[in-house]
């Protein structure tokens, strides 16, 4: 069964009419769980610990006249445990791609995870957004608002700086993706959302992927 499947589904005193699954990928420490944390339950940990394999919650959106379920699913961003959550890409229809603006390697390994979602998820079509976060941390970024930016644009993503510490911009975020998605899947194609530069099309994601790791090879050969 499809994640984005329409259907009537009872929770507490509401019908569910759709369930959306959404990933957030990331390397370890860059503040998913946290994010998670913050948008479904408003809270946060200062003495959060790595996620093993996979957890996920959920939070009841309503979009129009749809009351939709948003999924969201916290892959284990440690490389050991990757064969584990390979098989959590498949029914997701939204992915946030998380890096901490004060860790340039994880701001790096965006391309990494760029493409494990490209070959993991099962959707033709799969919302996509970049999150910089660890907002509040402005003395010790290491990559500037303008070259996420252009990364972002370059690359067909939408792209915000959140802080899970502060709120800032963490709903907007995934209200931002619940609603593409919606959007995308209520008129039935590619063509009708309302802004096509969420999406990550199979055709042309292995090329630009192919780009980006052609550039990056580039960068630290000369930084060497």
């Amino acid at each position: 069964m499809l994640y984005n499947q329409y259907m009537k589904k009872k929770s507490g005193q509401q019908d569910i009419d759709i369930i959306h699954k959404v990933v957030l990928v990331g390397d370890s420490g860059v503040g998913k769980s946290n994010l998670i944390g913050r948008f479904t339950k408003n809270d946060f940990s200062f003495e959060t610990k790595a996620t093993i394999g996979v957890e996920f919650a959920h939070k009841v959106l309503q979009v129009e006249n749809s009351i939709i379920k948003a999924q969201i699913w916290d892959t284990a961003g440690q490389e050991r445990y990757r064969a584990i959550t390979s098989a959590y890409y498949k029914g997701a229809v939204g992915a946030l791609v998380v890096f901490d603006i004060t860790k340039r390697e994880s701001f790096l390994s965006v391309v990494k995870w760029l493409r494990e979602i490209y070959e993991g998820a099962d959707m033709e079509n799969i919302v996509v957004m970049l999150i910089g976060n660890k907002y509040d941390l402005q003395g010790e970024r290491e990559v500037t608002t303008k070259e996420a930016v252009e990364y972002a644009q370059n690359n067909r993503l939408k792209y915000l700086e959140t802080s899970a510490l502060t709120a800032v911009n963490v709903e907007e975020s995934f209200v931002a993706v619940v609603h593409d998605i919606y959007y995308s899947n209520n008129q039935g194609n590619y063509e009708a959302c309302k802004d096509k530069s969420v999406f990550m099309k199979k055709e042309s994601v292995a090329i630009r992927l192919e780009r980006l790791e052609k550039k990056e090879r580039e960068k630290k050969k000369a930084c060497c």
